[in-house]
Formats: C-alpha cells, sequence, structure tokens
C-alpha cells in the first residue's frame, strides 16, 4: 500500500523542469523534501540558482501536481540554502541530458581546468566553446569539431 508521503513525494518528484524537459525536479535535484502533517503537504525546492525564472513555474506546477494527486492544502518553500550544485543531478538526470543532446557537466571535483565537453551526438572531445552563455544561464553553447553540430552544456556549479 502507498502512503500519503509516497503519494505526495512521487507527485511532486514527477514535475518537469521547464527549460530542460526532459528532467524531472527530481532528476535536477531542486526537490529537496516533502512533508505531509494531518492535510498539509509541505514541498521544499532549492533553484539551481537564485534568480532562475523558472522557480515560479516551478513551484506552480509542484503545488497542482501535489493537489491532483489528491491533496489539497499544499505549501511550496523555496529554500536558498544551501545552494544548488551540479553534483545534485541524478545518475539518470546525467544520461537523460546526454540522450536529449544536451551535454551534462561532470562532478565539481572532475572538472579540469581546460575543460573538455564531449559531443553528446558523436562522442567526440574535440569541441569549442562558442559562447558561455546558452539558451538559460545555466547553459553554454558548443559545437563539436568533428560531426560540426553545435549543443547544448550544463555548466558546472
Amino acid at each position: 500500500m502507498v502512503t500519503e508521503l509516497e503519494r505526495a513525494r512521487s507527485a511532486a518528484a514527477a514535475v518537469l523542469d521547464p527549460e530542460l524537459p526532459v528532467l524531472t525536479i527530481a532528476d535536477l535535484g531542486v526537490l529537496r523534501d516533502v512533508v505531509v502533517e494531518g492535510r498539509r503537504v509541505t514541498v521544499t525546492v532549492t533553484p539551481t540558482y537564485s534568480g532562475c525564472p523558472a522557480l515560479e513555474v516551478i513551484e506552480r506546477d509542484v503545488a497542482r501536481a501535489v493537489r491532483d494527486a489528491g491533496f489539497a492544502d499544499v505549501v511550496v518553500r523555496r529554500v536558498l540554502a544551501p545552494a544548488w550544485s551540479t553534483d545534485w543531478l541524478s545518475e539518470e538526470g546525467r544520461r537523460k541530458l546526454l540522450e536529449y543532446g544536451i551535454a551534462p557537466p561532470l562532478p565539481t571535483g572532475q572538472v579540469s581546468v581546460t575543460l573538455s565537453v564531449r559531443c553528446p551526438q558523436c562522442g567526440s572531445p574535440d569541441t569549442s566553446q562558442l559562447s558561455r552563455f546558452g539558451s538559460t544561464a545555466c547553459k553554454s553553447l558548443w559545437r563539436c569539431n568533428s560531426c560540426r553540430e553545435p549543443f547544448d552544456h550544463v555548466k558546472a556549479i
């Protein structure tokens, strides 16, 4: 039998990130906690960065998903500390990014001074950064020098 906590957590965890729609907020590591106290569900999220414009959409989508799972009293709390890190990305999330055509970040301990990003299309390490800023502030734009395809890379933080 599924508990109320499991049902609430499952509903919140399934919410997709609006900027990286291949990832759930659980994959991304943005979902921090779910607590059921009586009739109230409190969901805690941490943004990828404090100015993330997608956070309001995530908070709204989480509240809706938990309400749709049968909980009328839902509170979504935003917590900024500790700050989110790309190390919070799940292995499943990293795999999904790669399959989606976005180069996932290396774990922070593996970031080198000379950053080489593998092309998510062909796997070549022969890539060049075109712009430090990509389609969103958390990504940079790269091009593979082998297959010549452009791709996004999630910045390690």
